[in-house]
């Protein structure tokens, strides 16, 4: 499956990778050390959450590798015709209050900050619709409408 990322996600991503696979990698080693010299292992707790530590590491390295591996950038296109897409950023009015959104990849989605998913409900409904189209949602408070007031 394709992960749809910005280019500073996905640098974001190389670089705690980078951090994960060098710094992390090697502060763990010293706490395993440190804790193989304390003694019996079999009741060392520091051992326990150096090993614990070790296969987070670990798996978060394979995670971030795994989405790297399918990412898809988003490039910044021309507008296609006003038609609303991932990376598109847009203004969207509900009653009097309007919001500006951007729509991005799921590993990049922040709502609070105005960053949503393209598998969200909201991102889903305003993929491909242009300028002036409005879209309704179903949301735990009933149904919402949401006109597209700009899109950059």
């Amino acid at each position: 499956m394709k992960n749809f990322i910005t280019k500073q996600g996905l640098e974001k991503l190389k670089k705690e990778l980078e951090h994960l696979k060098t710094e992390k990698r090697q502060e763990i080693a010293n706490a395993l050390q440190k804790a193989k010299e304390l003694g019996d292992l079999s009741e060392n707790a520091e051992y326990t959450e150096a090993k614990e530590a070790q296969s987070f590491n670990e798996g978060r390295i394979s995670e971030i590798e795994e989405m790297i591996k399918n990412a898809a950038p988003i490039e910044k296109t021309i507008n296609n015709g006003g038609i609303v897409q991932i990376g598109s950023t847009i203004e969207i009015e509900n009653g009097q209050i309007s919001r500006e959104y951007t729509i991005v990849g799921s590993e990049e989605a922040d709502p609070v900050n105005g960053r949503i998913s393209n598998e969200s409900p909201l991102g889903i409904a305003f993929l491909g619709k242009k300028l002036n189209d409005e879209v309704e949602i179903e949301t735990p408070g009933g149904k919402m409408r949401y006109k597209i007031l700009k899109i950059k």
